[in-house]
């Protein structure tokens, strides 16, 4: 059997403000809040749950995306005025030369979940 990541539980300060964050950012749907969690579907294997906590502890995250996607991404930060950048201690340097690819970005949420994406070309 194969083993893939089916979901993980992401601490957010709002659990339905950082997941419409996230969503909104990546371009993503996001339904509402399902219980206590507030659930963002990745993909077909993967679900973000996030979860209001009283002292959240970020997460590092990395996801790999093609370029188009990934030239979508940074047109919503830059619209949104949500800062970025090209390392994990300067997400919002501004910057999208990755040291690990070609092209590729991090940025930060209220929790300090660090968002890495990580781009071929």
């Amino acid at each position: 059997m194969t083993i893939t990541l089916n979901h993980t539980i992401v601490p957010a300060v709002d659990n339905a403000k950082a997941a419409a964050f996230f969503a909104g950012v990546m371009g993503l749907a996001y339904a509402g809040e399902d219980r206590h969690f507030a659930p963002v579907r990745v993909n077909d294997q993967l679900t973000l749950d996030f979860l209001t906590v009283a002292d959240p502890v970020g997460l590092h995250l990395a996801f790999d995306v093609d370029p188009v996607t990934f030239d979508q991404i940074l047109a919503r930060l830059r619209t949104g005025g949500v800062p970025y950048g090209s390392r994990p201690d300067a997400p919002d340097n501004g910057r999208i030369d990755h040291p690990l690819c070609p092209r590729g970005l991090y940025f930060v949420d209220d929790a300090r979940n660090l968002y890495e994406l990580m781009s071929p070309a």
